[in-house]
């Protein structure tokens, strides 16, 4: 009793740290990738999968080779929008993975090799915290690992029809999974020919990799054999490097685990082989019955079982804990990040990250937008990172990197032609995510166009998670086509402007547009106004602040009082705002800050530096003078 209690205590203790690992596992993925920021993708995330409810787009993937594989895939994928349960249905993927590794490595060998079963989650890690999407491909992985499990149950008793089994799995496998039948195929073939020395079978199947797959995929599914050696497996120019990498690694990890058996399989094979025997008999060394039940014997064997039944998820959990902290990617998490939070207007959010990283264009943008939005812009502008560029991103801006930052900033200042015409190229590159689905049908709404508004609507209402507001629109349109109540729409269509600028039109043109069609357009104005200060036109910059008096401003916002106040100064040229007076405080601030850089430092900027950013780095004052580095110390 004493021997099985302690038996049952390494056990336990093995299987404890292995609910650790992924425990570890699922809550890495959960709080700190936060996987719902790769199913937002930011224009970071490249080849998350569309999905969408009903029968028809059932039909149009499963009947394809490797089509069930996808639907299943991109049905879980979608589970990502929601944080933890994403995460949950990546550990229980990684689970799967590691409990088929263990199932085969045992199988073929008689032994656990437990620290191999580990291998494949660990290298998930990779991807998932460089914010890569690597779900798909490690579907198609662990439906050959499972079909490998399935072959080795059904050939234990070696069979003269082991042949027509592999056969049959094969072909369904192909039809499931798609090119992922390869490796089921070549594991099986060096499972037969080294561990199991049935070495016609062995090559027979290794031999027929390419007979099956031409077989099936021209005689069957009429499609052609590139398509069947591609699907499913590494390609390289789809997929970036890491990802390509770790593919690779995953694919390989049980032919090099199965051939590195084979040498260890012949050595235990030779020692229990005696002279004249046809099979292999275990050879004990005689012991006496008092040396086979003693208790230090008992303990020692139990300890040293324990012990090696424990190394493997200790060393898979440090492993882990190496991979998640060097290859996690907090740089693309705060990319994502603040786009996540700038398409569902988390200004706050928005604020928080951008004044952490005041040189990031892409921040930048965010940034300024969520200024606009909190009423802020005119005040604070220069108390977070600028850059001449990133106000409406004109490097960028024909780039599908920059379409995914700029659509909403369109919408929002009412060019919803190029806001369309930005999220059509991201739907060519991207794919037709519920996002791009529900800004088109808002914009078509917005033009009038109900017709195109109720295709885009009708494929969102087929997805999980945004059918309920899609199917809202479609109920409000039956009863008023026009959204005549609909405020939102109402107020964007106003803000249309009525010549069709393109992507190269990026200057103060789109602005100057929007305000001829409607001079009540804020945000339009505040952008011209930032345009040119951030340009350095303060010509232009004090031209436009007639339209000033269309607004309800309370006197004049701080940071055109500072652009004011530098106009004067440059040019030697006195401007009043009619009916509105610059504050003492903003005159007493320039004169502080002119003494202190020309009257101290004698306009040398470097030895200047340290007080101006001290004092005056949330001015414009220290931007027009230092440039991008214009930031609030």
């Amino acid at each position: 009793m004493s021997l099985l209690r302690r038996l049952s205590g390494s056990v336990t203790g093995t299987a404890a740290l292995n609910l650790l690992f992924f425990l570890l596992y699922y809550l890495y993925l959960w709080l700190v990738v936060d996987l719902h920021l790769i199913y937002h993708g930011g224009g970071i995330v490249v080849s998350f999968p569309v999905f969408y409810r009903g029968w028809e787009f059932f039909r149009g993937t499963v009947p394809l080779p490797g089509g069930l594989v996808e639907y299943v895939s991109a049905f879980l994928g979608q589970f990502f929008y929601i944080g933890w349960a994403g995460a949950l249905v990546a550990t229980v993927q990684a689970w799967l993975l590691w409990l088929c590794t263990a199932s085969i490595v045992r199988n073929a060998s008689g032994r656990q090799v437990r620290w191999v079963c580990f291998v494949a989650p660990i290298l998930l890690l990779i991807p998932y915290a460089r914010y890569i999407y690597p779900f798909g491909i490690a579907m198609g992985l662990l439906a050959a690992f499972g079909f490998v499990c399935l072959y080795m149950g059904a050939t234990l008793k070696r069979r003269p029809t082991d042949m027509l089994v592999f056969l049959a799995l094969s072909i369904i496998l192909y039809v499931v999974a798609g090119g992922a039948y390869l490796l089921f195929m070549v594991v099986c073939g060096i499972y037969e020919l080294f561990l199991r020395r049935r070495t016609t079978l062995g090559i027979t199947f290794l031999l027929s990799v390419p007979i099956v797959g031409y077989i099936v995929s021209v005689a069957v599914f009429k499609v052609s054999i590139i398509y069947v050696f591609s699907d499913f497996m590494p390609r390289s120019y789809e997929i970036d490097t890491t990802k390509l990498t770790v593919t690779y690694v995953l694919y390989l990890l049980l032919p090099i685990t199965l051939v590195g058996l084979w040498p260890a399989e012949l050595l235990r094979r030779s020692k229990v082989m005696l002279p004249g025997q046809t099979s292999a008999v275990t050879v004990r060394p005689k012991t006496s019955k008092k040396n086979r039940q003693s208790s230090l014997g008992q303990f020692i064997t139990l300890s040293v079982k324990k012990v090696a039944g424990m190394f493997a998820p200790l060393l898979a959990i440090v492993t882990g804990v190496l991979v998640a902290y060097f290859c996690h990617s907090s740089s693309l998490k705060t990319q994502i990040a603040v786009n996540y939070y700038s398409c569902n207007r988390m200004w706050r959010e928005v604020l928080e990250v951008a004044a952490r990283y005041p040189q990031n264009k892409f921040i930048n943008h965010a940034a300024d937008r969520a200024l606009y939005h909190t009423g802020r812009m005119t005040q604070e502008m220069f108390a977070y990172g600028q850059q001449p560029g990133a106000l409406m991103l004109s490097a960028e801006s024909a780039q599908p990197l920059g379409y995914w930052r700029l659509f909403d900033t369109y919408i929002d200042l009412g060019q919803m032609n190029l806001a369309e015409s930005a999220l059509v190229l991201l739907t060519d590159a991207y794919g037709e995510r519920p996002i791009f689905l529900k800004r088109l049908a808002l914009i078509n709404l917005i033009k009038g166009d109900t017709g195109t508004a109720c295709v885009y609507l009708g494929a969102l209402s087929r997805t999980l998670f945004d059918a309920g507001w899609a199917k809202g629109y479609l109920e409000r349109i039956e009863r008023d086509p026009n959204l005549s109540t609909d405020k939102e729409v109402q107020q964007l269509r106003s803000m249309m402007p009525v010549i069709d600028r393109d992507f190269e039109s990026l200057k103060e043109n789109i602005f100057l547009d929007l305000l001829a069609r409607n001079k009540h357009n804020r945000m339009a104005f505040e952008y011209l106004a930032a345009f040119y200060l951030l340009t350095n036109q303060l010509d232009k910059f004090v031209g436009n602040l007639e339209h000033l008096n269309d607004f309800d401003y309370a006197g004049i916002p701080r940071v055109y009082e500072e652009g004011i106040l530098l106009y004067a100064y440059t040019t030697k040229k006195k401007f009043e705002v009619p009916g509105r007076e610059i504050s003492v405080e903003s005159r007493a601030r320039f004169e502080r800050f002119i003494g202190a850089y020309i009257g101290r430092y004698g306009a040398n900027k470097m030895m200047a530096l340290n007080e101006m950013s001290r004092d005056y780095g949330d001015s414009y004052f220290f931007y027009y003078v230092y440039g991008p580095s214009g930031v609030k110390k």
